[in-house]
């Protein structure tokens, strides 16, 4: 049922019914850029004017339950490298020569149109790092929703890459890669990859356990 506006100083109009599962956590009654108020564009890691290196790009996709029916409310979180393949954390022991003007961070909730979730990034670049195996550009999702109580890790690969000597990809059943792979599309208002997260069911999406 709606909440009422003597609840919240909030529009009760931005919260909707409620949801049909009483386990939460739920994600678009907390977070504020998902309730048409200020929106903090947490999904938006590069503006049309910054000098950041790359291509620019969109990832796009929907969280499906085990029914293949969208999660209005789940929260997706995108870590990946730059375009040269260089992560602005100290753990990457190339962080100093990592893009300055940008984070490599990324959040996004589903309630944008189609129940989709959505990043404007660049296209992140291979990691090459001296006697260690190439990892071909990927990008890191974190995944939360109702009824998960805790999150879930998946990754994507880029189908327009030569994935095949990635040392992640290759442990993967062979059968279960195409999961893990964003296709590409180019469109009048720039390249977007499409990606779903299916979180149960014959192609459920590849999770990892880190």
């Amino acid at each position: 049922m709606p909440l009422s506006p003597e609840t919240s100083n909030i529009p009760a109009e931005d919260f909707g019914p409620s949801p049909s599962q009483t386990v939460g956590p739920y994600f678009h009654q907390g977070l504020v850029f998902g309730q048409g108020l200020v929106h903090g564009e947490e999904n938006v890691m590069v503006s049309p004017t910054s000098p950041a290196a790359g291509e620019r790009v969109t990832l796009r996709g929907r969280v499906l339950d085990g029914d293949g029916q969208p999660v209005p409310d789940a929260l997706v979180e995108v870590w990946q490298a730059d375009a040269n393949g260089r992560y602005p954390h100290p753990a990457d022991p190339e962080h100093a020569q990592a893009d300055p003007h940008f984070r490599g961070f990324g959040r996004s909730d589903t309630r944008r149109p189609g129940d989709t979730f959505v990043f404007h990034t660049v296209k992140p670049g291979a990691v090459v790092r001296p006697g260690q195996p190439t990892l071909a550009p990927h990008l890191q999702l974190w995944v939360g929703m109702r009824g998960l109580l805790t999150h879930t890790m998946t990754r994507v690969f880029l189908g327009d890459e030569d994935n095949s000597a990635d040392p992640v990809f290759a442990s993967i059943p062979a059968e279960r890669r195409h999961t893990l792979l964003a296709r590409r599309e180019e469109t009048p208002g720039g390249t977007v990859y499409h990606f779903d997260i299916r979180m149960q069911g014959p192609d459920e999406t590849v999770f990892f356990d880190v």
